[in-house]
Order: structure tokens, then C-alpha cells, then sequence
């Protein structure tokens, strides 16, 4: 029909048949039968017919031509003879042979030419019809009719080898120089792929051909990325080369909604589709380890897109909790389904906080599981799942911290997602990334950066996303219960409508568990006192708090809807400060400027011990004016009073929201209590022993704990 939109799927190609079809009508099934056998058996009778009508007819002519004068006859016999040799030849050179069966086709070619144009050379001469020519005709004829039979029943499946015909597999291994590389049984999906099997002879490797996937690409005009060779973990000289003729997914992909509410965390979470148009699911939580999962990609690439396709899946399930920290965007991302984000950190001392409190959480999550008898989470435990999600970590964490809580989470339920642009050994340490063991790769600009994320099996195999944001959405995933054979395969997350997943974890919010009593416990203060605080099935009208950030982005204007799917992928960032917001925030940062001016500066910056710290000594000042004062110091009092007074010191930072100290705070307090440096270095290490307060690599703490108020 005119005007109709061609499909992707109309670039697939498509076995024919030919059968021909009878319809049943008036000769009932005795019609059909014969219809049937009819259309089995022309295919097979088109030699038959051409060996008994074309030779006869040519040597008639021919014959009457030239057969009756003896000159005439001999020049023409010589001339069909030079010729049909000359034709023969044609017949040989022009006849693909890369594959066995092409060596029997062109042989028996040029034997049918050379033995037809044989016979014509006698008949024009002698006649047709005397013998032995008609015998030869007779013998000959049939003999190359049932010949062309035995091949057509090979050609279609009989022997099991698929024919190459020019053009086909095997003149593409031709021209790309595989001569060593066989290629055969390639069959269409039907879903844009054409898949076929490949092995390489003795001194050739999988390896190799793997090395020329861009020339194929080349060759058949397909984005580099849509040539992919696997090889046979059974058998090293096997493969299956897949080319990927049609794209499926340049349309977009809807984003698929739950199936239903209240789903466990071990049921597949659907994200896209693969470019055969299957589901795209991943299943982290059914896995017999699980893998926390390193998403890449340029700016553009469909990162967030991809986020928040997860977040609002696990957003509507039981026994689920998110946090996520997002120091750059994360309002800009998330903020319309925020309220299904238990904590949702945007400012970088909290999300310090955050990740300095989970090695507590997951030793505590182990104790629990070891007293009901798990080995690792599953949904029997009395504890959530959880997923801790952070963008660019490397501006978040040390990268010993990382890999600890990498190296402790799995077995306890706790599944990690990192994300970042480029996960070079800057960004993210090797050891980090060896247990980071999923991976999702979107557009890159080198292709050498798809190695930081993706396995070498995929990249070798040419799986290679190396468009940057030209391809949004576009990716490809490995680990997370995906089956390895579909590591090689090209995904696209779903679009999402910001509307949509609104209501989605707005109504989601009756099904979501709250965080289990022990993880928020072992958290401390650091989860006790989050700004932001989701809704679930406890609090389903409670609207999350605002987050506190530390510095508000420059307002973007945003243009108008996108024009087409790959742009919707872009408009990642499209909430804004009000005016209102940006108001206040001003008038913050003023007030704050107008206490700090109040303050003032060192009355002595050049004195010799202006610089001193706690742990310093006190250099002797030979010139001193003030050698002889002396101050009055607190009477020493009991062990249990002198600490109660420190506690008390750090309790009442607590109640402010205060959790980050450095010892020279507690200076005070130390003297209160009449003890000395040695006595308060002691307390705090044997704070930090009782997993009440956390020392950080430069010296300072957190308070996980009030001291008053124990866990």
C-alpha cells in the first residue's frame, strides 16, 4: 500500500519457498494431494525439460543452416567448437568455489557447457537425429538432468551444508581474505540478524577473524558495531559470526511498567530491549553471586534514562530500599521519583556520612543473616534488599573505601551501582572495578574506553560502543543474570515519561517496606538525621523533605519537546531552581558571609605556636612574657565521670546535627574532665572500637552513634 512505513524487519532476508500452492476446491482432498506433489515436483523438472527441447532444437537449426554443404558444416563445427570451449571457460572462471559445494557446482557447470556444446558441434555436422548423436542426446540429456536434480535436493537441505551463491557468505569471505575462514548455514532471524556458522582451518585462529569484523562491516555497509563473531568455548576452531542488517530499535523503546505492585527484588527487572527485539531484563538479586554493576557513558548517552527506569521498577516492590548519591543532578535526574528513594544525598559531607556508615550496616546485615541460617540474602530474611547507587564516585569516596564495602556488600543483599563517564583507573581503581563484575556500556567516545567497563570475551568479539551520544539508550550489558550469549548483543533502555513514573511510585508507595530495624540501626545518626527521607507502606503521605545542597547549578534553559526519540534521551536535566529558591539561597550565603566577617582574624598569625594542633608539641619560647603564668586546671575526677562529661560533649553535637569532629574539639572537654592529651586519644580509639565513631584517612571523625544513646 502507498504510503505505508517500511519496517525495519522488510531488510531481513527471507528464505522463499517454492511450492506452489493448489487450493483444495472441488477436487477435494484427492485435488489438494495432487496440487501438492504438482508443486513439489517442478522444481525438479525444469532440467528434464531443458535437456529435451533445447539440444534438438539448437542442432536442427544449426544443421539446417550449415549441414548440407561440407564447407560450410566444417566451419561451422570449428567455430561452435572454439566457442564452446571459450564459453566453458567463461563458465568455470565466473562460478564461485569458496565453499566445497561451490567446487562441485562450478565443475559441474563447465562440464554441462563443454558436453552441450560438445554435442552441438557433432549435430550441426551429421544431423540430430542419426545415430549415435540421438543417442548421445538420450544417454547424455538425462544423466545431465538428474545431475541438476542431485544438486538442488543438496542445495535445500539434504546434506545438511547451506549453497553459498554469489554474493553470499562465501563471496564476502573472498573479498575480506578469509581464505582459511569457512562460512556456512547463514539463516535470518527474521529480527534484523543474520546469523551463520564460521571455522577456520588448520593455522588459522577465531581470534584473527575476529580482528576483521570492521572490514566486514565494511563490506556489507552495516555500523561497525553490527558485525559480532563469538567463538565456540567447545571448540576453538569454531564460531558464529552475527550481522546485524536491520535496526529494530531506531525507532525508541517504550519504557515497560511492572507487571504488577509489590513484587520481590528477585523477580527480572525489564529496562529495554535487545536488538532482536527481545526483553532486556537484568535480575541481580536471583543470581547465585550478586554482581554489582558499573554503568559508562558519555554525557547524552542515556545514563539517567536508564536510571531512572530502574529506580522506578524498584520503587513499587516489597523488601526493597534505595539510596542514591548524586552530588551533580541528582533533583535534575531523580527528582520526580524521589519519594520512592529512601535516602537521596546530594551533598558531598553526606554522602560521606553515607559511606562511612555502611561497613557497620553490612557487618551488622551479616550478623542477622548468619542467626536465621542464610548464607546469603534471599527474600526469607527479615532484611530489605538494597541498592546504593553512586554517580561519579570517584568525586565521593577513597577508593579503599569503595572496594571494602564493594568486596563486603554482596552477600549480605547490599547491591552496588557506580556510574561515571569513564571508568579509567583515575576514576575508579582496579581493584574497585574487579568487583564491579556487571557492567552496562553506553556510548563511548574511544574505543578504547569500552575496555574499562565491558569484559575482554565482548569487546573481542567486536561489541564495541564506540558512538558516543550519537546513539542514545544504545548499550550493551553483561552480568546481573543476563545469559552470555546476549552479552554480544546491542540493548536500548526504555524512554521514560517523567509523569508517568510520578504516579507509578506514587502508587507504588503502599507496597514499599521500610528500611529493616537492624540496617537503620547499624547506620546511626548518619540514616537518623538524612534531610531526605522517601515514602513507603509506614508514611504513604509523608512528601520527602528538601535536600540541603551545598551549591545550586546555573539555571539551563530548556528548548522545546524533542523532535525525535534519540533526542528525548538528552533532556536529562530539565527541573530548574525557582526564583524563590534561588532567593533564598542567596540570602543564606549572605548571612552566612555577614557572621563569618563578624569573626575576628588571629590576634597573634605570627606567633611561634599560632599553628599548633592537639598532637603537637609546644615548642619552648625562650622570650616568652607570659613564661610565668599559670591557669587553673579542673581537679581530675573519676574515670566514668570524665568520660560521661566527653559523652556528653558528643551527644550534644548529635542533637544538633553535628557529626563530624576533629580532636581539638574536644579540648574543652578534656580539660573539664582534668585529663590530658594521652587520656582523650585513648577514649577515642576505644570510641572507634566500639563501632560508636569512625576515623576518616586525615585524622577527623563521624559520630555513627551517640556515646549516650548506644545502638
Amino acid at each position: 500500500m502507498a504510503g505505508r512505513k517500511k519496517t525495519a524487519a522488510a531488510a531481513v532476508p527471507v528464505n522463499t519457498s517454492t511450492d506452489v500452492v493448489v487450493p483444495v476446491g472441488k477436487g477435494g482432498f484427492v485435488g489438494h494431494v495432487v496440487g501438492h506433489l504438482v508443486g513439489k515436483a517442478l522444481p525438479y523438472a525444469a532440467p528434464w525439460a531443458g535437456a529435451a527441447t533445447l539440444p534438438p532444437l539448437a542442432g536442427v537449426a544449426t544443421n539446417t543452416m550449415w549441414g548440407d554443404a561440407p564447407l560450410s558444416a566444417g566451419l561451422a563445427s570449428a567455430a561452435l567448437a572454439v566457442g564452446g570451449a571459450a564459453l566453458t571457460g567463461i563458465a568455470w572462471k565466473t562460478t564461485p568455489a569458496g565453499t566445497k559445494f561451490g567446487k562441485f557446482r562450478r565443475a559441474q557447470l563447465s562440464a554441462s557447457v563443454a558436453a552441450g556444446m560438445g554435442w552441438l558441434t557433432t549435430a550441426t555436422a551429421a544431423g540430430p537425429f542419426g545415430s549415435p548423436v540421438l543417442d548421445a542426446w538420450l544417454i547424455g540429456g538425462a544423466l545431465f538432468a538428474a545431475s541438476w536434480n542431485v544438486r538442488q535436493v543438496v542445495r535445500n537441505g539434504a546434506s545438511g551444508d547451506t549453497e553459498e551463491t554469489n554474493g553470499g557468505m562465501a563471496a564476502l569471505a573472498a573479498a575480506i581474505g578469509w581464505e582459511k575462514t569457512t562460512v556456512k548455514d547463514a539463516k535470518g532471524t527474521g529480527k534484523g540478524t543474520v546469523k551463520a556458522s564460521v571455522q577456520v582451518e588448520p593455522g588459522a585462529t577465531i581470534e584473527a577473524v575476529q580482528g576483521t569484523t570492521g572490514r566486514v562491516a565494511a563490506a556489507l555497509q552495516v555500523p561497525p558495531s553490527g558485525v559480532i563473531v563469538t567463538p565456540d568455548p567447545e571448540n576453538a576452531s569454531r564460531g558464529t559470526i552475527s550481522l546485524r542488517v536491520a535496526d529494530l530499535l531506531k525507532d525508541g523503546v517504550p519504557f515497560a511498567p511492572p507487571v504488577a505492585f509489590g513484587l520481590l527484588p528477585t523477580e527480572p527487572i525489564p529496562v529495554g530491549l535487545y536488538a532482536d527485539g527481545e526483553v532486556w531484563a537484568l535480575d541481580p538479586f536471583s543470581a547465585e553471586i550478586l554482581q554489582h554493576v558499573l554503568v559508562m557513558g558519555v554525557t547524552g548517552a542515556g545514563k539517567s534514562e536508564f536510571l531512572r527506569s530502574l529506580v522506578a521498577h524498584l520503587a513499587t516492590r516489597r523488601k526493597m530500599t534505595i539510596f542514591l548519591v548524586d552530588l551533580a543532578k541528582g533533583r535534575q535526574t531523580v527528582g520526580h521519583i524521589a519519594d520512592g528513594i529512601d535516602w537521596l544525598v546530594q551533598d558531598a559531607k553526606t554522602a560521606k556520612r553515607l559511606l562511612r556508615a555502611l561497613p557497620a550496616a553490612i557487618k551488622a546485615r551479616g550478623d542477622v543473616l548468619a542467626s536465621e541460617g542464610l548464607d546469603q540474602w534471599t527474600p526469607d530474611s527479615s532484611l530489605n534488599a538494597v541498592l546504593v547507587w553512586i554517580e561519579e564516585a570517584a568525586d565521593v569516596a577513597e577508593f579503599d573505601e569503595l572496594e571494602e564495602i564493594a568486596r563486603k556488600a554482596r552477600s549480605v543483599g547490599i547491591w552496588l551501582g557506580i556510574s561515571l563517564q569513564r571508568a579509567t583507573w583515575g576514576n575508579v581503581s582496579t581493584d574497585v572495578r574487579a568487583n564491579l563484575q556487571a557492567s552496562v556500556c553506553f556510548g563511548v567516545d574511544k574505543p578504547g574506553d569500552a575496555s574499562f567497563g565491558l569484559p575482554d570475551s565482548v569487546t573481542d568479539a567486536g561489541a564495541i560502543p564506540a558512538w558516543g551520544s550519537a546513539r542514545p539508550g544504545y548499550a550493551y550489558s553483561t552480568g546481573m543474570g543476563i545469559p552470555q550469549d546476549r552479552w554480544t548483543t546491542e540493548v536500548r533502555s526504555g524512554l521514560t515519561d517523567r509523569e508517568e513514573l510520578a504516579a507509578l511510585v506514587a502508587a507504588g508507595a503502599s507496597y514499599r517496606d521500610p528500611l529493616d530495624e537492624a540496617t537503620a540501626t547499624a547506620l546511626g545518626q548518619a540514616y537518623a538525621q538524612r534531610a531526605h527521607k522517601g515514602t513507603n507502606r509506614t508514611t504513604p503521605g509523608v512528601p520527602a523533605a528538601p535536600v540541603a545542597v551545598e551549591a545550586a547549578p546555573a539555571p539551563v534553559e530548556v528548548g522545546s519537546a524533542p523532535a525525535s526519540a534519540d533526542s528525548a534521551y538528552d533532556i536529562e536535566d530539565d527541573e530548574h531552581m525557582t526564583a524563590t529558591e534561588q532567593a533564598a539561597d542567596t540570602e543564606i550565603q549572605e548571612a552566612y558571609d555577614e557572621v563569618l566577617g563578624s569573626i575576628p582574624g588571629d590576634p597573634e598569625p605570627d606567633a611561634p605556636y599560632a599553628s599548633l594542633g592537639l598532637d603537637d608539641e609546644v615548642p619552648d619560647i625562650e622570650d616568652d612574657e607570659d613564661g610565668g603564668m599559670t591557669f587553673d586546671v579542673a581537679a581530675p575526677v573519676g574515670t566514668e565521670e570524665a568520660r560521661h562529661i566527653l559523652y556528653t560533649e558528643l551527644d550534644g553535637w548529635v542533637r544538633t546535627g553535628r557529626l563530624e569532629f576533629e580532636p581539638a574539639d574536644l579540648i574543652p572537654a578534656t580539660t573539664a574532665a582534668g585529663r590530658k592529651r594521652p587520656w582523650m586519644q585513648g577514649e577515642l580509639k576505644r570510641l572507634v572500637e566500639l563501632g560508636l565513631i569512625q576515623r576518616d584517612g586525615h585524622g577527623s571523625y563521624t559520630i555513627l552513634h551517640s556515646p549516650l544513646q548506644p545502638a
